[in-house]
């Protein structure tokens, strides 16, 4: 375990760019030692470096999380060096109805599901013995809004996040009385590259700075979730209290379009 006095051992997946970038940022000071991953190894080098600028010790490494072989002895290899405390598992990609109107294909859907949810699923298990063996950690999932009420132009993102935050709510329930924190984070949109992906309204949109500074306080207050904006959020689970139909009707006025990744 870390001394009490130093910043705890951090690792962030998905650090590359948008909310992993803004909050290795938030995390990054002096004393603190970061495992930044990522799939861009231009993106993380410069992530990296903007941490370390501001006194953070980062290793980087380029691993799909979805290669549950190589992420778990990568990590392990990691946490036997430096013993990690903050676990936040955030890589993420995005995937819905095309410009054109047309439905994600099979291969997009699959791919949500499988970085979106396997991912961290696989992330969090790579550390998952060694803290709790050592009675301590804070264990970190980066879900969304819509896993509260999902998205008629997103079903398999919306699947993939709503399955995060069941798991993180099983896992909290299951670790709590090992010293192991759960945090699941829901945000809205944030901006960055994935969130100028959706052609159409974003409601309450935060600068990916200040979003990241919401979701710390929330980790570091041990707070089971982080939901912002919180009346979207309170829309969204109050929406279920509606007949379909309207429900239905309702999402539909908030409809969008997902450009291409380029």
């Amino acid at each position: 375990m870390s001394d009490a006095r130093q910043p705890g051992t951090l690792v962030l997946t998905g650090a590359s760019g948008g909310i992993g970038a803004a909050l290795a940022l938030a995390y990054a000071e002096p004393g603190r030692s970061m495992a930044l991953i990522g799939r861009n190894a231009e993106r993380l080098a410069a992530s990296a470096a903007a941490c370390e600028a501001r006194g953070a010790q980062v290793t980087t490494a380029q691993i799909d999380v979805t290669d549950a072989e190589a992420l778990c002895t990568w990590l392990r290899e990691f946490d036997r060096q430096t013993p990690v405390e903050i676990l936040i598992a955030n890589a993420g990609i995005s995937g819905g109805r095309g410009p054109d109107g047309r439905l994600e294909d099979q291969a997009t859907a699959t791919r949500q599901l499988r970085v979106n949810l396997e991912g961290a699923v696989n992330t969090v298990h790579a550390l998952l013995e060694p803290m709790h063996r050592r009675k301590h950690g804070r264990i970190v999932l980066m879900s969304s809004l819509s896993a509260l009420r999902a998205l008629p132009d997103a079903p398999a993102y919306s699947a993939s996040k709503a399955g995060l935050l069941a798991y993180g709510d099983a896992l909290r329930g299951t670790l709590r009385r090992k010293g192991i924190s759960v945090t699941v984070i829901c945000p809205g949109f944030v901006t960055s590259p994935m969130s100028a992906r959706y052609l159409g309204p974003r409601p309450g949109e935060l600068p990916a700075d200040r979003a990241a500074a919401l979701m710390r306080r929330g980790i570091d207050r041990g707070r089971a979730h982080v939901v912002f904006p919180a009346h979207l959020g309170l829309a969204m689970r109050a929406s279920h209290f509606l007949p379909a139909t309207l429900s239905d009707a309702i999402m539909r006025r908030f409809g969008f379009r997902i450009a291409p990744e380029e």
